[in-house]
């Protein structure tokens, strides 16, 4: 099972359910057990009393007088005794009428250690036998004394026991599982407290789970923290590889721009292009290697793509450019600012290039992403283009006026940006007549594959 907190609360189930099993059979054989004694104990006592009355005349068994008891004199009453001598005709309660008790224990069935015989009313009864002798010497007689009820009280009362003891059992287990459950919630708090310290960790606004916690998670806290702060320290390295990177090629492009500078005319130019493109794709790379490894926060959209249609507008104010801003205050992503300025820029600074007179910057939540879309009234891109302007090392320079715009790889770096959070960026035609640049981040919160440096 993948739920820690259904695989406790089934192991409870199992547990309780066993514990309850076993203790429905030992509480069922503990009361017949004391039924069936009970009963054993009335049948011995009828027995004696029966016994007490008996005499012998001329050789033979009488009876002095009845036993009290009124279900004795009534037939079917529901108590039964009889006295069969060896010899002779047997003694036995109006209650059996015309019933006869077989004394015969080899050939009758038996039933919690009492012999099962036929009753006056056809019903099973329940017979408990007893040889007795009367008398003393050569003239002493014996017989077998017999007492009886009928099966259906001792079923009656193990069934009505069953019934109450298994609404009982029922109601514990009830109380159990909800025990259980409660237990498991319990016992699981500190496994919720740990994921929101990770979703605090992850936005940001901690750096490391701290030490709180029972002891049992402290170990694997303490693991945490120091792959937290090994990751740090592998940011710092990375970071300070891109700084030395982009200071060992600055000189070399410097010089080699100079150099350019003397040479003639057409080819100087396609120099310049050439050490720009170096430059530029050097610039992309280094982005590359630090997206997602800066320290991780949460972005408002609406605040910083606010403030990149500010820098623009003044770009596109004397073209009659109009803007339009469609966000919701609330929507925030787990991106870091720097790198999703990055991304929409290059996005609004292509729109800006190519628009005629409008651009549109929206973004909305669609389930557990945010739909950040840029779109303009420009040109656009014919279909079979489009894939090539994401695709890594491919050149793409379209013509304005006749001259190459751009070097093509601000939609890839954005692009680029984009999938190292987890999102995806697809180029499409915009309502408004040219480019639709629309980018599906995962909301904030959302968990998210880690970024992988490209």
């Amino acid at each position: 099972m993948r739920s820690l907190r259904l695989t406790l609360a089934t192991g409870a189930v199992v547990a309780i359910g066993l514990v309850l099993l076993v203790l429905w059979l030992l509480l069922s054989q503990l009361f017949t057990d004391y039924v069936v004694g009970r009963y054993r104990s009335e049948m011995t006592a009828i027995v004696d009393t029966v016994a007490a009355q008996l005499t012998l005349e001329d050789g033979r068994i009488a009876l002095v007088s009845e036993p009290p008891d009124p279900r004795f004199a009534l037939p079917a009453g529901g108590r039964y005794w009889q006295v069969s001598p060896v010899t002779g005709d047997a003694i036995r309660s109006r209650s059996l009428w015309d019933t006869i008790i077989p004394i015969d224990a080899a050939q009758v069935d038996r039933y919690a250690n009492f012999e099962i015989a036929e009753g006056p009313d056809g019903a099973p009864i329940l017979v408990h036998s007893q040889i007795l002798t009367l008398g003393d010497g050569p003239s002493a007689v014996q017989f077998m004394a017999q007492a009886a009820f009928p099966r259906k009280e001792l079923d009656d009362a193990v069934t009505a026991f069953h019934g109450s003891l298994r609404q009982m059992l029922l109601a514990t287990a009830s109380v159990l599982a909800a025990g259980a459950l409660l237990q498991g919630a319990i016992g699981l708090m500190p496994l919720r407290r740990l994921r929101e310290r990770a979703a605090l960790v992850r936005s940001g606004r901690e750096r490391n789970f701290g030490t709180e916690g029972p002891s049992e998670v402290q170990p694997l806290v303490g693991e945490i923290n120091l792959l937290l702060a090994e990751r740090e320290t592998a940011i710092e390295r990375a970071r300070a590889r891109a700084s030395d990177l982009a200071h060992g090629l600055k000189t070399p492009l410097t010089v080699l721009s100079s150099l350019a500078e003397h040479l003639p005319g057409e080819d100087r130019a396609l120099a310049l292009q050439q050490v720009e493109l170096i430059r530029q794709r050097a610039d992309r790379q280094l982005q590359a290697a630090r997206m997602g490894v800066e320290q991780m926060a949460t972005t408002s959209v609406m605040s910083l793509g606010g403030k990149l249609v500010n820098v623009l507008r003044p770009v596109t104010g004397e073209r009659g450019i109009a803007w339009d801003v469609d966000i919701d205050p609330d929507l925030a992503i787990d991106v870091d600012a720097a790198d999703l300025a990055e991304c929409l820029g290059n996005l609004l600074d292509n729109a800006a290039k190519w628009a005629r007179s409008r651009i549109r910057l929206s973004a909305q939540a669609e389930g557990r992403t945010i739909m950040v879309a840029i779109e303009d009234d420009g040109p656009g891109i014919a279909d079979s283009d489009r894939p090539l302007l994401l695709r890594r090392g491919t050149q793409f320079l379209p013509q304005l006026d006749g001259a190459a715009v751009g070097t093509g790889l601000g939609l890839a770096i954005s692009a680029d940006i984009a999938k190292a959070y987890g999102a995806d960026l697809r180029l499409d035609r915009s309502p408004l007549g040219g480019l639709r640049a629309a980018i599906a981040f995962p909301a904030a919160g959302t968990p998210k594959p880690s970024p992988i440096p490209v």
